[in-house]
């Protein structure tokens, strides 16, 4: 309850509303800095403002309007030297940035460090260094507020030019547009954002308010708007909960807002949907159990006999707990038949095998005839990459390119293509549900259905598959389809 009352405060509504402005402004226009390779400008320009502060206390003394038309000049003096820097001189562009920061940035600390060595004059360098939100004036609130919505309203009314010029800078200069204005222009927008986080989380820390957001959104998603907005979103709520942590802990509000958008950076680095270390996880161990279960099919079809759960951990080195374990997915998946502890592959496991010793034996006449390695140096990669070659387009293309090969280096004989759908009923597991698609690839094939009593947009369910057939459910009816058709049955 206390917090809330401490927020209740004039003052700390004031902070409260001044920051969540510049977390989205400077969340919004980072997005474009980190898309453009630019971060470090936002830094450069955030150090550069600071003779700025001198020379607007000399001319107008303590004025926040004063101050933000200093550092707002110094900002777009710093921009225009790196860029011309960076078109006109043989300069690398991070030493460019480097140069003009630390020279404008030492101006301006010699220029305040001479103020206050005068009697009666006092400009205390931290303030600006790292902020001072909690003494934030209606004076600075209003024009952090008209900066905000001038920059978020030119973003919106600019953004197609912004867009393309930052992806695809060359077709917009073909189009007509002006792709330097356009960059001097984002220059004004980032000098904007710089100034007026100047007195939330000062010059040192607003490069962590201008990249940190953004680089959050972009692990979430790669369309620019919904980046845009989740930018501003996590901007925005750094900004409130660093400020509301710093009044609860008593610390700089500053830094608390620093430390609270890296917190939401490192969480999209572990949980991001698609980028996040956790994915990657979890596709990691998917793609490995996948392979070790493509392994077993390989095992049982290669050996042509009997197999057991021991026989099998023995030669593939598994435990046995795990070939258990695959095992059952392979009979989920309608791959295995395993009848009184005796293992044997369904009509579909031996179509996956088939295309895996066929992946496995391109891929070797492949390192021989075209990498030119010996026959001896191929059997491990080719055993790695088959499980990469299995898909049928991948398959024919390598297939195609060698010339239709019949045989190994070593002499086995590769396995033919199999006629087979896009989708064919042979793929799918036992209990889904599909229909039978319109497009068959073959008249046989839709002479072979009519004579099942089967038609396009039929639903089907399948049932089982055994080792030479498929059982499927039409209806209330059960029927029984030759393996081998039902690899050429397509479904949708």
């Amino acid at each position: 309850m206390e917090i809330l009352q401490v927020l209740s405060e004039e003052w700390a509504i004031r902070a409260l509303v001044a920051s969540s402005l510049v977390g989205v402004m400077c969340g919004v226009i980072g997005c474009f800095m980190v898309l453009r390779n630019m971060s470090l400008i936002g830094d450069a320009i955030s150090h550069a403002i600071l003779p700025g502060i001198f020379f607007a206390f000399i001319i107008v003394g303590y004025s926040p309007l004063g101050f933000f038309t200093g550092t707002l000049i110094a900002a777009l003096v710093s921009a225009a030297a790196i860029t011309w820097i960076q078109d006109n001189v043989k300069t690398k562009n991070d030493a460019a940035i480097g140069i003009i920061f630390t020279f404008m940035f030492s101006l301006g600390v010699i220029g305040i460090s001479y103020l206050n060595n005068k009697q009666g004059v006092h400009l205390d360098l931290k303030d600006f260094l790292f902020g001072t939100i909690l003494g934030i004036s209606n004076e600075d609130l209003m024009i952090t507020g008209m900066v905000t919505l001038y920059a978020l309203v030119s973003i919106v009314i600019f953004y197609r030019y912004l867009f393309i010029t930052t992806f695809q800078p060359t077709i917009a200069q073909t189009m007509g547009i002006n792709v330097k204005l356009i960059h001097y222009f984002l220059m004004l927008l980032l000098s904007f954002a710089v100034v007026a986080a100047l007195r939330t989380v000062g010059i040192i820390l607003v490069v962590a308010m201008l990249i940190t957001p953004s680089a959050t959104a972009l692990l979430l998603t790669n369309k620019l708007k919904q980046v845009l907005f989740l930018a501003g979103l996590f901007g925005f709520l750094s900004a409130v909960i660093g400020l509301v942590a710093a009044i609860a802990f008593n610390t700089t509000p500053g830094p608390a807002m620093c430390v609270v958008a890296t917190t939401f950076y490192f969480l999209a680095v572990y949980f991001s949907p698609s980028k996040g270390l956790l994915y990657k996880y979890i596709r990691k161990r998917k793609q490995n159990q996948q392979i070790e279960k493509e392994d077993i099919i390989k095992y049982i079809f290669k050996r042509k006999e009997e197999s057991h759960i021991t026989d099998i951990a023995d030669t593939l080195g598994m435990t046995s707990s795990k070939v258990k374990s695959r095992l059952k997915g392979l009979r989920d998946d309608g791959l295995l038949i395993e009848d009184r502890g005796i293992i044997s592959l369904s009509a579909k496991g031996a179509a996956r095998a088939d295309r895996l010793v066929r992946a496995h034996r391109l891929w070797e006449r492949f390192l021989v005839d075209q990498v030119g390695l010996e026959d001896t140096e191929i059997h491990e990669d080719a055993e790695k990459h088959e499980h990469l070659l299995i898909h049928a387009d991948i398959l024919d293309q390598l297939d195609a390119k060698l010339g239709f090969p019949t045989l190994d280096p070593h002499g086995s004989p590769i396995p033919t293509k199999r006629l087979s759908a896009k989708n064919p009923l042979l793929r799918m597991k036992p209990r889904q549900r599909a229909t039978i698609s319109p497009e068959q690839i073959s008249a046989d094939v839709e002479s072979q259905l009519w004579e099942l009593g089967l038609s396009a947009q039929s639903s089907v369910q399948l049932v089982s598959i055994d080792e030479n057939k498929v059982t499927i459910k039409v209806g209330n009816k059960t029927k029984e389809i030759p393996a081998d058709l039902a690899e050429q049955i397509n479904v949708s």
